[in-house]
């Protein structure tokens, strides 16, 4: 596939050079394994077909660390940074500033869980919580006000490109692979990974997105014919951005087979299967799990199917909320 069909600044060269930075990234993102359900405990009848790609067990907790690891790598720094998220690319991005000594600050919404912003601001950067509405305009204030530079958490092209490292190491364990199920607020590692699979020469796998019922803003976006927004909630609180991300967008739309969509009640039931096999997964992380086990994806019989669980940043409080 050529790269001029998908989105005019992404390359097959520029994500394996992003891929580099990642891998050799001082940030240490971990190369996480990819585990075939049949040697799990979970309960699915599914042989070798199907594989678990752990970025639960990812440094900082989620895939969002290998994003940020491209972004700051390719940005001069001194100045501080800006940026909005429900949690897990807050905690990465405290991570990197806190590695690199630059000063940040993260605008969350205030429906995400309180740990995950006292533990952002643990490691010494300012979190201000407000309406998903507004997320923006306190941004657009910090840019102009406190001159500060603003990391979009999925509307980046350099955030996708690193991303896309973790379609390449799906590629490493798998190089034939049918069919690759991720989750999707924004759309950043959705179009990450189903571009470094698709420019890949891959013209045959599947990529499926999976999101909330209550926070499809790709999904609806797939219908307009143009990115749009509404207003999220889900359990699922880093799958909620109040809008799909304009380049992940027209990536997905030219390189992703669907949007298909989960309860939160169907995302309970997933973190808790993983719990109970040993996996520790957050709600945004299950999502796509949620999706293989309520029959979402169709067609998957004898077909190698990666499934991606791409956080596991969960307090005991909330899992001792979900069913046994």
């Amino acid at each position: 596939m050529e790269s001029t069909s998908v989105a005019a600044s992404i390359t097959l060269e520029m994500l394996k050079e992003a891929w580099e930075t990642v891998r050799s990234s001082p940030l240490g993102v971990i190369n996480t394994p990819m585990i075939p359900c049949s040697q799990t405990t979970l309960p699915l009848n599914c042989g070798d077909s199907i594989y678990l790609k752990m970025e639960n067990l990812q440094r900082t907790g989620s895939f969002k660390i290998r994003g940020v690891a491209n972004q700051l790598a390719r940005r001069p720094r001194g100045h501080p940074f800006v940026t909005m998220s429900a949690g897990n690319y807050g905690k990465s991005f405290a991570y990197a500033s806190k590695y690199y000594g630059c000063k940040g600050k993260v605008v969350m919404p205030d429906t995400a869980p309180a740990s995950r912003s006292a533990l952002i601001q643990s490691v010494g950067v300012d979190v201000e919580r407000v309406p998903t509405s507004s997320l923006m305009d306190v941004v657009k204030r910090c840019v102009q006000e406190e001159s500060m530079t603003f990391l979009h958490s999925y509307d980046d092209v350099d955030l996708i490109a690193g991303h896309a490292s973790l379609g390449f190491e799906i590629l490493e364990v798998l190089p034939d692979v049918d069919v690759v199920v991720v989750c999707c607020g924004g759309g950043g590692l959705l179009a990450g990974i189903a571009a470094a699979i698709k420019l890949s020469g891959c013209k045959s796998t599947e990529i499926h997105g999976v999101e909330p019922e209550g926070a499809c803003t790709m999904y609806r976006s797939f219908i307009e014919k143009k990115p749009v927004g509404m207003d999220s909630k889900s359990i699922a609180s880093g799958l909620a951005p109040p809008f799909a991300g304009t380049l992940p967008y027209d990536i997905c739309k030219e390189l992703v087979k669907d949007i298909v969509l989960v309860t939160d009640e169907e995302i309970k039931a997933a973190v808790s299967t993983l719990y109970q096999s040993g996996f520790v997964v957050e709600p945004s992380g299950a999502a796509a799990f949620a999706a293989i086990i309520n029959n979402k994806i169709p067609n998957i019989t004898g077909k190698r199917v990666v499934v991606v669980l791409s956080g596991g940043n969960i307090g005991r409080d909330e899992l001792t909320s979900y069913p046994d």
